[in-house]
């Protein structure tokens, strides 16, 4: 039968790429960490690890129920804390992932609203893009995800649901006031994270141009640092602007499509009293 301290074990390893790594994580020793990964090796009747010089790969069959061992282990912490939640929001935790714009301007507030509602529950930030913030999600690493999406970005996969927060703008960000998409068809762009290069393409494409993407930061200072240098020019939310706003750049709204912030949960309905408490907080943030 199936440790779950095996299985945290590995999913520990599978997540660091070493035993030291994991070890450090779990407070263990190594060769703790080793005794239970040939347990567990006994229990499934499967090779999970091979070593590779002085390190160590998973093999296909680790890689499989690590997968599923980091869903399990997240699923059981995530109990534990609606557990602690159902008794009346007294204590417990709840974890949310979300992006960088978010975090620096809505969630404050809303983490300031939670903790007086409910001064007991204890809650849990980590700053990731929304890809990942989904994954985590799934595997039950985080209760709550803040993300963003644009109107072509592909759907989200069943199981996931999402609750509206607030439109945030796009803007044309230039060293020089009252420019356009199209006055920029041969200029130096800097992108941005993934799904936002790929919603400037398409803002560029309706104005009938590729935009050459020649610098990339996900960092909202260093893209207007480059702007006020007169080294390109670039896109940002409002949200962006509202967390950072360098002297020397202008930002003009693009009135097409803005993109859209959720709060996203997995599973059934109802959400766990918490992380409906965590979305409430959100909420009154954004209409104060």
């Amino acid at each position: 039968m199936l440790n779950l301290v095996q299985l945290t074990v590995l999913a520990a390893v599978a997540r660091h790429g070493s035993m030291t790594a994991a070890a450090k994580e779990l407070h263990y020793t190594q060769p703790a960490v080793s005794h239970h990964l040939a347990r567990l090796e006994a229990a499934t009747g499967a090779k999970l690890v091979q070593r590779i010089g002085r390190g160590i790969r998973l093999t296909p069959e680790g890689e499989l129920l690590a997968a599923r061992a980091a869903e399990i282990v997240g699923r059981v912490e995530g109990a534990e804390a609606e557990l602690a939640a159902q008794v009346g929001l007294r204590a417990g935790r709840v974890r949310m992932a979300g992006f960088q714009s978010i975090l620096s301007t809505i969630v404050p507030d809303a983490a300031a609203t939670l903790a007086r509602a409910h001064p007991g529950l204890e809650l849990g930030l980590v700053d990731e893009h929304p890809g990942e913030a989904l994954r985590m999600l799934r595997e039950g690493r985080i209760d709550v995800a803040l993300i963003f999406r644009y109107a072509d970005t592909p759907r989200e996969e069943q199981g996931l649901r999402l609750v509206h927060l607030l439109e945030d703008p796009i803007y044309l960000l230039t060293s020089e006031p009252g420019q356009t998409i199209a006055d920029h068809r041969d200029s130096t762009w800097i992108g941005g994270c993934a799904r936002c290069q790929d919603e400037l393409v398409t803002i560029c494409g309706r104005a009938g141009f590729a935009p050459r993407i020649s610098m990339v930061s996900d960092d909202i200072v260093v893209m207007q640092a480059l702007v006020a240098a007169r080294m390109g020019v670039t896109t940002l939310p409002r949200l962006a602007l509202r967390a950072h706003r360098m002297p020397g750049v202008h930002a003009t709204e693009l009135a097409e499509d803005p993109r859209q912030i959720y709060a996203v949960t997995y599973g059934d309905p109802p959400d766990p009293p918490a992380a409906a408490a965590l979305i409430d907080a959100l909420q009154s943030s954004i209409r104060a």
